[in-house]
């Protein structure tokens, strides 16, 4: 016992006396950054260190198979992760999308999700829960919507998705709760839908990749302005945080997973515009509000989407629930900090939930924050691979609100394509870089 307590009061000593180097309960020097400095060179930078980032890193990791060999490392400019669209989305998973390539990276990641002590467990270490809740995804459609719903349901079907279609009697049969007048049809996720904890997700990739041997720093990636030799990524400034600092990193390939600010980053580099042509990839703030009703639907709640845009799930079991809506494209909140408009909720979100749920009509706003889509202006869907002229950069970004949901399948199918030369697990060529130069675009329907 004696021996017991000398630790423990050694442990507190060693916490509170300043230690050189920025550690837990130590002290840096004012100027000096924090955490760990990058090295000068790397194989493979990944710039983003959400949950799609260190995908990336772990992939690559996995698929080279040896862990002194590819040196790859990862930059994130927010350590706290306060402004991360991983953390603050409402960790949603679901296989109903519009798009065949949403639908396999759905089915891939869920798969992946199911079994992610297999991949994502670390030796000596608890094991990885994710709390998922497989309540599914319920969308409803009007009368002008349902059939274009029913054709993505038979499209989700033959892709191997378990999706329901529901009369709107069988609907009011099976959620009593739901008011069903104008509502013609609607589809439910039978499977592998429902919802999870990011921040357990993002990580458990990143405690993962590390013990694979990926390093990882903080700061701020610059681009250089001076035009790189030709099909070379342009050369990268890595700013320390908190400091005038900066560290060159030299490195054959740049991973851009920068999400919201995946195009900013490429403006940075003043490259012209036929070697760089703009990337349409811009944030978008969305509110996710909180709320508590008593008497709302029970443990059986699943992900509704109205047909006015408007969603929500259930929060836990006590009463307790999470939503929002996307506004239209002429009503986008400034991007420019994450406050919240609750006004926004009580005018448009609420008025909408409660005609479609009565027992809403008596709710309580408990809170609300703010996050950020990677929206892609284009076709609202991920852009995956090398650039086209620049074949050293790759991109993994815009994924307009599903990044999450498909951070295991993209940061695969990057990964192949750096260690590989090419997609072996699923084929996303149509995802790539060059639809956007060639004005090819893929609607996804399904974006909420």
């Amino acid at each position: 016992e004696l021996g017991q307590g000398l630790r423990r009061v050694g442990q507190t000593l060693k916490a509170q006396v300043p230690t050189w180097g920025g550690r837990e309960g130590g002290w840096t020097p004012p100027g000096l950054p924090l955490g760990p400095r990058p090295p000068e060179e790397a194989d493979v930078v990944v710039v983003g260190g959400g949950v799609v980032g260190w995908s990336v890193a772990y992939w690559l990791k996995v698929l080279e198979g040896r862990r002194q060999g590819m040196k790859v490392l990862v930059v994130e400019r927010d350590p706290t992760y306060s402004q991360a669209s991983t953390v603050l989305s409402v960790g949603g998973i679901r296989q109903q999308f519009s798009l065949p390539e949403n639908i396999q990276m759905s089915r891939f990641s869920a798969a992946f999700l199911r079994d992610i002590n297999e991949y994502l467990g670390v030796p000596n270490e608890p094991p990885i829960d994710i709390q998922f809740q497989p309540s599914g995804y319920l969308f409803l459609a009007p009368l002008r919507s349902a059939a274009a719903l029913e054709a993505t349901v038979h499209l989700q079907r033959e892709e191997g998705a378990q999706v329901a279609l529901l009369s709107p009697s069988q609907l009011k049969e099976k959620f009593p709760w739901i008011d069903t007048e104008d509502v013609a049809l609607a589809s439910y996720g039978l499977e592998d839908e429902g919802w999870f904890d990011p921040w357990t997700l993002l990580n458990a990739f990143r405690r993962k990749a590390t013990s694979l041997g990926v390093q990882s720093c903080s700061g701020e990636v610059r681009v250089s302005v001076t035009p790189p030799r030709p099909r070379t990524p342009p050369p990268l400034q890595i700013h320390m945080p908190d400091s005038l600092e900066y560290q060159p990193v030299s490195c054959a390939i740049v991973v851009n997973a920068a999400g919201a600010w995946a195009g900013k980053l490429l403006e940075m580099a003043g490259l012209p515009e036929e070697l760089c042509p703009p990337l349409p990839i811009q944030p978008r703030k969305r509110y996710v509000y909180s709320w508590h009703c008593p008497d709302g639907p029970g443990f059986s709640c699943p992900l509704l989407v109205d047909t006015t845009g408007a969603y929500f799930r259930r929060d836990g079991i006590a009463g307790n629930y999470l939503g929002g809506m996307s506004p239209p494209e002429e009503e986008e909140p400034d991007p420019g900090d994450l406050s919240v408009d609750n006004q926004y909720f009580q005018e448009q979100v609420w008025p909408r939930l409660a005609r479609r749920v009565p027992a809403f009509q008596s709710l309580r706003l408990r809170g609300s924050w703010a996050g950020y889509y990677d929206h892609n202006s284009f076709d609202r869907n991920g852009v995956l691979g090398p650039h086209p002229k620049l074949e050293n950069l790759y991109l993994a970004a815009g994924f307009s609100g599903h990044g999450l949901q498909h951070a295991p399948a993209a940061g695969r199918a990057v990964a192949e394509l750096v260690v590989k030369g090419q997609y072996e697990s699923l084929d996303l060529r149509r995802l790539g870089w060059r639809r956007m130069a060639e004005g090819e675009r893929l609607e996804e329907e399904g974006v909420v």
